[in-house]
């Protein structure tokens, strides 16, 4: 199962042509949206009711790098700088993208005005009504400067709803000082390296079921269907090669030579170069690149044996959104705001200092984005590597919590291989029970 070349990775490879061909976003001084799923529209205006400085209060939410970096801080200041019509007084506060669909629904009215999301939590979002359908020059800019298959990651029936930012996939990162670009085509291969004995060659991380897919969809299966909208297709886990993978799993945990996610993290295995390779994303890049310096390599996730077949894993791939609070008291000044976080510029500038891969096709075009190394890992991982990530509040509602509990009963063992069909059973039905 392998991404359709609409994937995102074609707007890159007709870069030189994309700066021209596209349309501009737009005055970004002067944004329109519409009031979340109900579609009351938003008039807005770029001054206050008297002509004058007017003074607005935005709450922002962001992933802790944004913060770590600097960057939030840095596009806050220089928005005010753009907008002297406002007098804006920040609330920044971390709330990772994998989190944030969770606390905006605890109570959309205390949620942040503008933040930052992974793009699969869509569609509750919507069916809450807590994120403004865009429109004006703000939804201009989102068709017309990213790839079909990203303005889909945000599009509820037609309708845009946040601004893409970035890819959201995984790749693998490795330890050069541990293993070589031969070693790291293969799970199998990356066991097979000779280490010290304090050495872990491969680390498993199930990421609340987001990397734990990989191995599933690697062996052909998959959740509601091809393209994951095929809800009557139900779920296919179960089934022989289902049951194979999940036995797959189970010796991997049992491997001397496998880290199992939790019992040591990353970050400590890594500071003392005890681990050879492991998946991460372009957001962590950093973090890694500052313990392992040139140590660090990256490439695109592996293949696995499977009952003596070689299987390609499969990430997940969606893009990382900005949103903006149906609810919010400034409207104006939030979509403008979100406007300028989502734009050309600032996406250039989160890929200059933390190393995210814009989905702008103009930031993408740009020459030191097309001559990193890490893009091109990024093109192959996305073309070959990888499906698309299913978005239904169904999916939402029902994958995370079950797929899971699948890797954390591994771990305990009270999955094992005389229960894994029972398991995946369970799995089924869970997912699939009216």
């Amino acid at each position: 199962m392998k991404l359709s070349k609409k994937k995102f990775c074609a707007f890159l490879m007709t870069a030189a042509m994309a700066a021209t061909a596209l349309t501009g976003c737009g005055d970004e001084k002067e944004p329109e949206g519409n009031s979340g799923s109900a579609g009351g529209n938003v008039q807005e205006s770029s001054n206050g009711e008297s002509g004058g400085v007017q003074e607005v209060s935005l709450k922002v939410w962001c992933p802790q790098n944004q913060v770590d970096s600097g960057i939030m801080e840095k596009q806050q200041k220089a928005f005010e700088a753009e907008h002297p019509e406002w007098k804006i007084t920040w609330t920044t506060e971390v709330v990772g993208e994998d989190k944030c669909q969770d606390e905006v629904l605890k109570d959309v009215s205390a949620a942040a005005d503008v933040f930052m999301f992974a793009s699969d939590q869509l569609p509750s979002l919507v069916e809450a009504g807590a994120i403004a359908q865009l429109g004006g020059s703000t939804e201009a800019m989102v068709k017309d400067e990213n790839a079909e298959s990203v303005v889909s990651t945000v599009s509820v029936d037609g309708k845009i709803y946040a601004i893409p930012f970035t890819h959201n996939t995984f790749f693998m990162y490795y330890d050069k000082s541990l293993l070589d670009e031969a070693d790291v085509t293969s799970i199998e291969k990356i066991l097979a390296k000779e280490t010290a004995d304090d050495v872990y060659n491969y680390y498993f991380e199930s990421a609340g079921g987001w990397k734990l897919a990989c191995y599933y969809y690697g062996a052909g299966l998959s959740v509601f269907g091809a393209d994951g909208a095929d809800l009557a297709a139900g779920v296919d886990w179960n089934n022989a090669t289902g049951v194979a993978v999940t036995n797959y799993l189970i010796d991997l945990r049992n491997n001397k030579k496998c880290a199992f996610d939790s019992d040591i993290t990353v970050a400590e295995l890594i500071a003392e170069h005890k681990l050879g390779a492991w998946f991460g994303g372009t957001w962590e890049y950093q973090s890694f690149h500052d313990v392992l310096g040139d140590d660090l390599g990256f490439t695109t996730i592996p293949t696995f044996n499977l009952e003596g077949t070689d299987h390609q894993l499969l990430s997940f791939y969606s893009s990382k959104a900005i949103g903006i609070n149906a609810q919010s008291k400034n409207m104006a000044a939030a979509v403008a705001f979100a406007t300028y976080l989502g734009n050309e510029e600032n996406q250039l500038l989160r890929f200059q200092m933390s190393a995210q891969v814009p989905t702008n096709t103009k930031a993408s075009a740009n020459e030191e984005v097309l001559a990193d190394a890490m893009t091109a890992v990024l093109i192959d991982q996305s073309n070959n590597c990888s499906v698309a990530q299913p978005a239904s509040s169904l999916f939402s509602a029902r994958y995370w919590s079950n797929a899971g509990a699948i890797a954390t009963e591994i771990k305990s063992g009270e999955i094992n291989k005389d229960n894994v069909q029972e398991k995946l059973d369970t799995f089924v039905g869970a997912m699939t029970q009216e």
